[in-house]
């Protein structure tokens, strides 16, 4: 194999590179309670039936209501790498700030392959959809998003959180969307179009991702799944990642392929990690089927 840079490998460097571009803001960290464990299995306890108010009678007796507690577990197991081989010669030709670089796409592959598990389990989901031209949980029915439109589906979610009494939670941690980029730039026309000082901050600058409009946060991502948009309240999908590897750097010099041994060195970083939408939160958690 020939990878080709343009005088050694500096692992202390490298591996802070790794870990300050892992720890950049990215959306599964802000909509996502992440658990940084050394353990591959996470308890992750709640009640699920919640005692309720009794009625009382001067003198007499009272009652008590049940509840329950429902334990689920977020089990760490999917494991993911990103290696890169460089031949001797190479890093001695090598400049520090290419080996920067390199160690900066790693995490940014991390990270977005996380971002790609997390958006790939909107199966976990309630679904919500159009029907008869309203925004309806526990339907499929693609949405056209437009700018005439948008705004009907941030308010009709926000509808579907309180109706299924997570109001107060999302009060607590915050209402989320992570769009893909033609629904954002749909956003963003509703931002200028609208208001005065929200028109004339957006028709200025832009929006981009975090930006609150509407009672939530809106992001942008390229990694949802075709015809599917992430909404609910924020920290309540679970998401682990093994304390162990996250951000830590692995280098092995003449590591062997199929062909042999090879003169270089390899520079392996790697993430284990696995994700859990509890029972009991998943109807504040949606999966927006859009048509477009």
């Amino acid at each position: 194999m020939a990878n080709t840079l343009n005088t050694g490998v500096y692992k202390e460097e490298w591996t802070v590179r790794l870990q300050e571009r892992l720890n950049r803001p990215v959306n599964w960290k802000d909509v996502c309670d992440v658990i940084y464990t050394d353990s591959q299995i996470v308890n992750v306890p709640y009640m699920s039936t919640v005692f309720s108010v009794q009625t009382g009678t001067r003198g007499s007796a009272y009652g008590f209501s049940d509840f329950a507690l429902t334990n689920e577990t977020l089990t760490v197991n999917t494991y993911r790498t990103v290696p890169v081989y460089v031949d001797y010669a190479d890093l001695a030709q090598c400049q520090y700030a290419n080996q920067m670089e390199i160690a900066d796409r790693q995490a940014a592959l991390i990270n977005e392959n996380i971002e790609a598990g997390v958006l790939d389990d909107h199966t976990s989901w309630t679904n919500i959809g159009d029907s008869a031209g309203v925004i309806t949980s526990g339907v499929t029915g693609a949405i056209t998003v437009s700018a005439n439109n948008i705004d009907d589906i941030v308010r009709g979610t926000r509808r579907i959180v309180a109706v299924a009494n997570g109001e107060e939670m999302m009060n607590r941690y915050g209402l989320f969307f992570v769009w893909g980029p033609t629904h954002f730039e749909f956003l963003e026309q509703f931002a200028q179009a609208n208001g005065f000082n929200l028109a004339d901050v957006a028709l200025k600058n832009g929006i981009s991702r975090g930006y609150e409009l509407l009672g939530a946060t809106h992001y942008i991502s390229n990694d949802n799944v075709a015809n599917h948009v992430f909404a609910g309240v924020k920290k309540l999908m679970k998401v682990g990642i093994l304390n162990t590897t996250y951000g830590k750097l692995y280098q092995k010099d003449e590591p062997a392929n199929a062909d042999g041994q090879l003169s270089g060195v390899s520079m392996t970083a790697r993430v284990d990690y696995g994700t859990l939408v509890p029972t009991g939160y998943s109807t504040l958690l949606y999966d927006i089927n859009v048509g477009n």
